[in-house]
């Protein structure tokens, strides 16, 4: 089947997104015998990593884990190129799978769709594209990412500005080049954190406009050691199985010189031994501070000592101390924004052609010339707009889904993401949803979550097409009873004190409601595990509620 039989005629399954996700969701699921298909946006494969091609885009997780764990064939003569892989890197690793696994022939590119509706009747899902495409499946597995729905605020005045504009979600791919140019970037977060340092290297002038200092930490990229690389791939199982169940953010190797998972907690530790940790963690470099002392999530008082530690470092790297007042990340707990990993970001601010503007207080216009705040207006050529992602939902809400008896999930998330097991929505069956709202994906591997969850739901279609079930979908008892368990485990940590993407505070009205499961990934895949050898348990199977009873599901979740 190729690309245009794909868009013929009922599948089995149909995947919307070609990500990490959704290429082992094909392969998978076609590997068991079901006809399934991608539809994708883009011309080519990779997700996020297709658009994301701002100047510095790479992956702030080991190369060696942040890749597929499910052919050691594929794990073992794959040659990553640096410690961390940049976009471009990954976007080749992503087309060598894709044509090693022989899966292009099913994916339907250049193809965004618009529609998703549940045909009761038929027990199918119907999509259609923006062109008018249409597709018919008896499962839709939405890959669509929880970082791919861009947040572009609509400044007052930006019909008006009459210089370039670019959003680091949609980098043009031919690149930009900002020589002789005045250039502001609108945003702190990671994207702009990794891309500054580089267009500050190119512009005549450039103006970062910030309202969050965020906590940055030194990546400490460097081309693959050899000797690394091989103790890796000379026991890959055990490195994975280490990944899965020992580490906090599901990768062991971020601790790239650093100590195993540590149990204990910061204030059962003396001044001297929280320093000689979070030393260590700082020489490892990227996200190693993920894995400090368990109570840094949850108690004030502990967070503090790292909090302090990370902003006395920072303070070492920026010469004025003016600057370095308006830089240093005060009035969250830190780890509770997404931790960001650089190479020379602090440092950019030493350059004589970067100025910082502090938007604290006050709201961003646009004019014809440049941007404006707080009364002042700054002349520039171009505008980037470092403004993150509707995360977890957006590229989910931006599709007209409609599940049975017409039900919007747009009007079924009005108070917050609802899902069972961030895997599916009652009232929407047959539809599932990787890396999604209601999982721990941004605190966990998510190419590792996503190949756990495919192998669940994989399973789970092939349990009910050998019993002859045409229908699955959770009960809503069950799905509150997740919603109630994410709320509980999100306010027993510190997550909450932050406007975070996290918890939906970058997006003005959202709530934090269903987004993340802050459970931990063991008892997540505890739970998700038992669900098909309990007999899908509170789930509602060809109309018929399991078990008789969704009480006792809901224990089981609670």
């Amino acid at each position: 089947m190729d690309a245009q039989q794909a868009k013929v005629g009922a599948h089995d399954v149909i995947i919307v997104g070609a990500g990490f996700a959704g290429l082992y969701a094909l392969h998978r699921l076609r590997g068991q015998g079901l006809d399934a298909i991608i539809v994708e946006a883009a011309s080519g494969v990779g997700g996020t990593w297709y658009w994301n091609r701002y100047p510095g885009a790479r992956v702030d997780i080991d190369s060696m884990e942040y890749s597929y764990s499910f052919s050691e064939e594929l794990q073992q003569e794959w040659k990553w190129s640096e410690r961390y892989a940049s976009q471009a890197e990954l976007l080749l690793y992503l087309n060598h799978v894709t044509d090693r696994f022989d899966l292009r022939r099913s994916i339907a590119f250049d193809t965004r769709i618009a529609a998703a509706e549940f045909d009761a009747g038929d027990n199918l899902w119907r999509l259609t594209s923006e062109a008018g495409e249409a597709f018919s499946a008896r499962y839709c597995v939405m890959a669509t990412g929880f970082l791919s729905a861009p947040n572009q605020p609509e400044f007052p005045g930006l019909e008006s500005f009459t210089g370039k504009t670019y959003h680091t979600a949609y980098w043009p791919h031919e690149g930009v080049d900002f020589s002789r140019q005045r250039v502001a970037v609108i945003g702190t977060g990671s994207s702009a954190v990794q891309s500054i340092p580089i267009i500050a290297q190119q512009a005549e002038q450039l103006t970062i406009f910030q309202r969050t200092p965020p906590f940055s930490v030194p990546l400490r990229n460097c081309p693959m050691p050899p000797d690394y690389e091989a103790r890796v791939k000379s026991d890959y199982a055990e490195w994975r199985r280490r990944e899965r169940e020992d580490s906090f953010l599901g990768a062991v190797s971020c601790n790239f010189h650093a100590e195993p998972q540590v149990m204990t907690m910061a204030m059962d530790a003396t001044a001297e031994e929280r320093k000689a940790l979070y030393d260590n963690r700082w020489q490892s470099g990227g996200l190693a501070f993920y894995n400090v002392y368990p109570d840094v999530f949850s108690n004030r008082q502990a967070n503090d000592t790292l909090a302090d530690y990370l902003r006395a470092r920072i303070r070492e790297r920026i010469e004025d101390p003016e600057v370095a007042d308006l830089l240093v990340p005060t009035g969250y707990p830190v780890l509770t924004k997404r931790l960001c990993a650089d190479t020379g970001y602090f440092e950019a601010y030493n350059r004589d052609n970067v100025a910082l503007v502090d938007i604290r207080g006050g709201e961003i216009s646009l004019t014809g010339r440049g941007v404006a705040v707080k009364g002042e207006e700054y002349d520039v050529d171009s505008i980037v707009f470092a403004t993150g992602f509707d995360a977890l939902t957006g590229a989910l809400t931006r599709i007209d889904i409609k599940g049975a008896d017409g039900l919007s999930l747009n009007d079924h998330w009005r108070g917050g993401a609802r899902t069972a097991f961030g895997l599916m929505i009652a009232g929407f069956p047959n539809l599932f949803v990787l890396d999604g709202p209601g999982s721990p994906c941004p605190l966990f591997q998510p190419i590792l979550l996503s190949e756990e969850q495919v192998d669940w739901l994989g399973d789970w279609i092939a349990h009910l097409d050998g019993k002859g079930i045409a229908r699955i979908e959770p009960s809503p008892e069950v799905e509150q009873a997740w919603v109630d368990h994410c709320t509980a485990a999100v306010n027993a940590t510190l997550f909450l004190d932050t406007a975070s993407w996290y918890v939906g505070g970058n997006i003005p009205g959202k709530t934090p409601t269903g987004l993340v499961d802050f459970g931990g990934m063991l008892n997540y895949r505890a739970r998700c595990s038992e669900i098909l050898p309990h007999g899908f348990a509170g789930f509602i199977l060809d109309g018929a509620l399991q078990c008789d009873q969704a009480q006792a599901a809901k224990q089981r979740v609670a």
